[in-house]
C-alpha cells in the first residue's frame, strides 16, 4: 500500500545580477532535461547589464547522465507520481520566485523563461499559481497538453507570449510545431514566433531582442 508524507526541504537555485534598487527586468528561467542551474544560467550572460536580475531554479531530482558517476543533470518531473512532482516544483518556483521579487521595486518587469523540458514547467508556473509576470517566453519546448483551459487562457490574457526556436532544431519536428500551434489555440493564445539558424540552444541575439520589447 502506498503511503505519502510532507516534510521539509532544502533546494538550491542560482542568480546572475545583483539584487538592489537598480533592476528593472527579472528574469525566471528553467532549465532542460538534463541541466543544472549553475551552467544553465551562463547562458543569459548577454543580459548581465547591471539592470537585470536572472534567477535559474534546479530541477528537484538530480540523476546521473551516464551509469552510476560523471556528469549529473537535473529534471523537473517524470512519468512515475508526476502529479506530486508538479506539485512540489510548483511550491518550490513560487517560493523561490517571491523570495527574490520582494527584494526588488514592485514595478519590476517579470519575464518567464522555460528552455526544452523547463517551458511545460514554466507553463504551468504561470498558470497554475498566483505569479504576476509580463511575458512568457517558451523556448525549445511547448505548452504542456494537459494545461487547465479556462484558468490558463485567464492567466494568459493580456500577456506577451513568446515561442523561440532555432531553425535547426533536432528535437521540434513538423509534428510538435503543429501540437504547439494546436493548443495555443485551444488556450486562446496567440505566440510571437521568433526563430534564428540554431539547434537545441539560447541565442544572445534573440534574449536580447526580447528583453528589449516593450510588454
Amino acid at each position: 500500500m502506498e503511503h505519502k508524507i510532507s516534510f521539509e526541504y532544502s533546494a538550491r537555485f542560482h542568480t546572475l545580477g545583483q539584487v538592489s534598487e537598480d533592476i528593472e527586468q527579472l528574469w525566471f528561467v528553467c532549465h532542460g532535461h538534463g541541466q543544472l542551474a549553475k551552467y544553465f544560467i551562463r547562458k543569459f550572460e548577454a543580459l548581465n547589464d547591471g539592470k537585470t536580475l536572472v534567477v535559474a531554479p534546479e530541477g528537484l531530482s538530480r540523476y546521473y547522465l551516464e551509469g552510476f558517476t560523471g556528469r549529473v543533470g537535473a529534471t523537473w518531473m517524470t512519468k512515475e507520481d508526476r502529479l506530486a512532482d508538479i506539485e512540489n516544483y510548483l511550491t518550490y518556483l513560487d517560493r523561490v520566485f517571491n523570495s527574490i521579487k520582494s527584494q526588488l521595486k514592485p514595478n519590476v518587469q517579470v519575464n518567464l523563461l522555460g528552455f526544452s523540458q523547463g517551458a511545460a514547467t514554466i507553463s504551468r508556473f504561470a498558470t497554475q499559481t498566483d505569479v504576476q509576470f509580463d511575458k512568457l517566453i517558451l523556448w525549445a519546448g511547448i505548452f504542456p497538453p494537459d494545461l487547465p483551459p479556462l484558468e490558463s487562457t485567464e492567466k494568459l490574457k493580456g500577456k506577451k507570449v513568446y515561442w523561440v526556436y532555432g531553425t535547426e532544431d533536432q528535437y521540434l519536428s513538423t509534428g510538435v510545431m503543429e501540437e504547439q500551434e494546436a493548443l495555443a489555440n485551444r488556450l486562446k493564445v496567440e505566440p510571437s514566433i521568433k526563430s534564428f539558424k540554431g539547434e537545441h540552444e539560447l541565442s544572445n541575439a534573440v534574449l536580447l531582442e526580447i528583453a528589449q520589447e516593450s510588454t
